[in-house]
């Protein structure tokens, strides 16, 4: 199995012990003399097993993100630590810049006048440049996950 098939299946694991979870407490209680709508006791059994086979892909998923090395050494666990802080970092400086750049109107010159405390184009240019090295490491992963066997 490829990774990136590993990561497919996960992702849809996680999605139904969300579903299960809703599932399981919609059926928590009912009116006494009444039935629930569906078996508690089987949903549990299912997100037992469920949470088994996650359990298992992830561990899989990690082994193979750790052996798997790039050219340069670089194991794909560091690509993808780099690429979450990454985007963090580009979702506080944006939001930061959006803060930075907005116009504020003044309706009379005796109005306070609001100024940047840092020089926006330079910010903007920082930002582009991440962003592109994001994209970049992206295409590095999605290569990764596509061509790699999983452990």
């Amino acid at each position: 199995m490829k990774l990136a098939n590993a990561l497919s299946q996960r992702s849809e694991l996680q999605t139904r012990i969300r579903q299960l979870e809703s599932r399981l407490n919609n059926n928590a209680l009912v009116q006494e003399g009444e039935q629930p709508a569906e078996d508690p006791q089987e949903l549990l059994r299912e997100l037992e097993e469920d949470y088994t086979r996650l359990e298992g892909l992830i561990s899989a998923i990690n082994r193979t993100n750790n052996s798997t090395k790039l050219e340069d050494g670089t194991s794909l666990s560091d690509l993808l630590a780099r690429r979450d802080c990454l985007k963090g970092k580009l979702s506080v400086l944006r939001g930061f810049l959006d803060n930075a750049s907005a116009l504020v109107r003044r309706h009379s010159v005796s109005e306070i006048k609001i100024k940047s405390t840092v020089d926006v184009r330079r910010l903007q240019k920082q930002v582009d440049g991440l962003s592109k090295e994001l994209r970049q490491l992206e295409e590095v992963i999605q290569e990764k996950n596509w061509t790699t066997e999983l452990l």
